[in-house]
């Protein structure tokens, strides 16, 4: 053992690998801190309203020019039914209660649901289709204000994905993995690029508040896995206190946290000295950050410099903290400030039954607010740099699931098609990209796989997905993990 660094008070299994003979612990330990850490620190004024100084990430430059600088991704959990609301098919309305043929099923695997029913009736859309805009964009009559921004934005019809229930589906939508422990994408980006404004976290979530039943949203969503934990989503809550644990206790003021902060570094230091961890540094940065958070948060969730006719644009559920709307508005004003990957998440969407009441209570939850972003965005010159992202995890089935009644019915999943929508940041507006046959069944044009759209986002942030990568266990991980193709097809 190398004694002038053996410590016998502290000693654990990473300490002894790294002091062990030829120090085969301590080489990999290294080279993890080589890629994960070294992030610099700088100070920011947190009221400028604008990004500040940048945090670099583990890539240190971008592989390529980037077309956007941020993401909002509008997640919609529970998977929207692509039939009602972007992917018209006037043929299920024709064929309204007859059998889904079997040559169009080909004998892809059904649900536990549905798989056991005797019957499979086709059921059309009980909603209107129009064409919109110069594009000519068919979109359901539940989404008049999306139907307004049809020119800005991306409608791919031919998304797909292998996972058929939500666990796995929603997992492998923001992790690039069905099953559990993956980085998330907010992960991924935060620990590539870094930071563009230090007294804010690079990678944040929020939830809409007062929504009872759903899909739960569980943290490995937003997750780190095995990247260091400061590059895990930081959520967001409505209410006095965003941030859980930010706030001083009663009695401390700001001097006596930052006098606590700074004994607790040295006491950090001293122990990085005996035991290089990558954990001890995470938690520095953890701390470093809280305490800057606590002037920039109380800034950036103030509605109050907001004028009317921006509540107007997002909606009035727009001054309710909590709500879409309002969570919108928030994800506007930290794209201003600098946040790098903004995620909401709206639940609701799994209609296995009473669709024709249930889905329009969720369009008139999330429309408005949703293309509003967009026209925000493109009223202050940052759609062009801010990529926008609306959808689920998976699609609907044509067919309903249980019996099929006079005045409503429900969808099954369906994970071979279903539809999302992008806008700015270098994607080409005012097109469809894919199709899917006349039943809606299955894919026939320019299939878009899960790994696809994490590879296309990538690349439109300056990342080349096959580069961004992390060792762990013994191997590179990426978030695409072996596949990906970006679609070209969609960049402007």
């Amino acid at each position: 053992m190398n004694q002038s660094s053996f410590n016998p008070v502290s000693i654990n299994r990473r300490s002894l690998l790294q002091n062990s003979a030829y120090g085969f612990g301590g080489m990999a330990l290294e080279q993890l801190l080589a890629e994960s850490l070294g992030q610099s620190t700088a100070h920011a004024n947190p009221s400028s309203g604008g990004a500040s100084t940048p945090v670099p990430g583990a890539m240190g430059t971008l592989h390529h020019p980037a077309k956007a600088k941020r993401v909002i991704f509008l997640f919609q959990s529970g998977a929207p039914s692509q039939l009602d609301l972007f992917d018209y098919k006037p043929l299920l309305n024709e064929k309204h209660g007859t059998e889904l043929p079997d040559e169009v099923r080909g004998g892809q695997r059904l649900t536990g649901m549905s798989g056991n029913q005797s019957s499979l009736p086709l059921v059309g859309s009980p909603f209107k289709f129009e064409q919109h805009g110069e594009s000519g964009t068919w979109v359901s009559d539940q989404l008049p204000y999306t139907s307004r921004i049809v020119d800005d934005i991306c409608v791919v019809r031919s998304m797909y994905t292998e996972a058929i229930n939500h666990g796995p589906a929603v997992t492998f939508m923001q992790t690039g993995s069905m099953f559990p422990g993956r980085p998330s994408m907010g992960a991924w980006v935060d620990y590539g690029l870094g930071s563009e404004n230090e007294n804010l976290p690079a990678f944040v979530v929020m939830t809409t508040k007062y929504q009872s039943g759903g899909q739960p949203l569980v943290s490995r969503f937003w997750g780190n896995g095995f990247l260091p934990s400061e590059h895990q989503g930081v959520q967001f809550r409505s209410g006095a206190d965003p941030v859980l644990y930010l706030s001083n206790p009663a009695g401390i003021d700001q001097a006596s946290r930052r006098s606590a902060l700074d004994a607790l570094n040295k006491l950090h230091q001293q122990q990085l000295a005996s035991n290089v961890d990558p954990l001890v540094e995470a938690r520095i940065a953890q701390y470093e950050m809280a305490f800057a958070m606590q002037s920039s948060i109380p800034e950036a969730t103030d509605f109050s410099d907001e004028p009317e006719h921006v509540f107007e644009l997002y909606g009035k559920d727009s001054k309710n903290p909590g709500t879409f709307a309002a969570n919108c508005l928030m994800a506007r004003r930290l794209a201003q400030r600098g946040v790098r990957f903004i995620q909401l998440y709206h639940k609701g969407w799994d209609h296995h039954g009473g669709l024709p009441k249930g889905l329009p209570n969720q369009c008139k939850a999330t429309d408005q607010a949703s293309a509003g972003l967009v026209q925000d965005l493109k009223r202050l010159g940052m759609l062009e740099d801010t990529l926008v992202i609306w959808g689920g995890e998976f699609g609907r089935t044509n067919y309903c699931q249980g019996k099929l009644s006079e005045n409503s019915f429900g969808r099954d999943h369906h994970p071979r098609c279903f539809s999302l929508w992008m806008a700015g940041g270098g994607i080409k507006p005012g097109i469809v990209h894919g199709a899917t046959d006349d039943f809606g069944y299955n894919l026939t044009e320019k299939p878009v796989h899960i790994h696809d759209l994490h590879a296309t986002i990538l690349h439109q942030l300056g990342i080349d997905h096959e580069r961004l990568t992390f060792r762990y266990q013994g191997r590179q991980f990426r978030l695409t993990d072996v596949h990906g193709e970006i679609v070209h097809d969609i960049l402007a």
